[in-house]
């Protein structure tokens, strides 16, 4: 889950681009969010703005949805410039849309997803959890989801019959409190948020105990359609988002966020995410 470097170079000649070019590159750009990852963490968010329209040279509107399928369809339908998705999302309109920088977390852009129950509970193994209640993050989640549901799949259940009852917390935060607080038996978190979390709030994760990991995935990168990529100011914010390690402002979102840079990894880093869409459709 990361990023990288390179900076917006401005010559001396700017003043001979054309004017259209000029407020072109001075329009607000439009960037979705959702609460999903972030969880309305107001200070980073505010940060991230601020890091991004100092790198941009243009303010930056933030555009928040509860759901991944929501500010998925402002992207595709063009109320938002760019968006910060999941690799599942990204998969599901991948003839429509195209990376702009993947986040880079330990080194590498990549994470799993955790199987977690809380830590009195004896389970230790996906099986061991039949019957119970189970908590997801978002339907369109890679590591709140998908994986959990593939795993099932190719075995031959969906979540649905092999749960006595699934909620979706709409927060991988939530996911990790309703099993902390005994909501639910268990629940399926993305794991660079748990890990986060075991810093930020110990009290939580504590009550937690991770029963297993997922393979290592594509970290949940940053989007914008395909038809826009060479327009000016895509490239502007994809220069912004790549070079984000490279400033003060930056490096200290970076820091909130627990992640190294911005990178620009190749789409392969999703084909784990593939195959498990695929295994998961032909159950169904």
């Amino acid at each position: 889950m990361q990023f990288t470097r390179r900076n917006l170079i401005v010559s001396g000649a700017a003043a001979a681009i054309s004017q259209p070019t000029i407020l072109q590159a001075r329009e607000t750009f439009r960037l979705g969010l959702t609460p999903v990852f972030l969880d309305n963490d107001a200070g980073v968010i505010d940060r991230l703005r601020a890091a991004l329209s100092s790198a941009l040279g243009a303010s930056i509107e933030l555009e928040q949805r509860r759901t991944y399928e929501e500010v998925t369809g402002l992207l595709l339908e063009g109320s938002v410039d760019a968006a910060w998705l999941c690799g599942y999302p990204y998969l599901q309109h991948r003839q429509t849309l195209s990376l702009l920088a993947v986040p880079v977390w330990n080194g590498q852009p990549l994470y799993q997803s955790y199987l977690i129950a809380s830590t009195g509970d004896q389970a230790s193994r996906l099986e061991d959890l039949r019957g119970g209640t189970h908590a997801f993050s978002d339907p369109d989640s890679n590591s709140g989801y998908l994986v959990t549901a593939s795993d099932l799949a190719r075995v031959g259940h969906r979540p649905e019959e092999f749960f006595g009852r699934t909620i979706f917390t709409y927060g991988h935060r939530n996911v990790v409190r309703a099993v902390a607080d005994g909501l639910v038996r268990s629940g399926s978190v993305d794991g660079y948020v748990w890990e986060v979390l075991t810093t930020e709030e110990p009290e939580l994760t504590q009550r937690t105990r991770v029963i297993s990991k997922s393979e290592w995935i594509g970290f949940p990168p940053f989007c914008a359609r395909s038809n826009k990529m060479n327009d000016p100011r895509i490239r502007q914010m994809q220069t912004a988002l790549l070079g984000l390690s490279k400033s003060q402002e930056g490096q200290a979102v970076l820091s909130m966020l627990q992640l190294d840079e911005m990178t620009d990894a190749d789409p392969s880093i999703f084909d784990g995410i593939a195959l498990r869409m695929r295994d998961l459709a032909a159950l169904r």
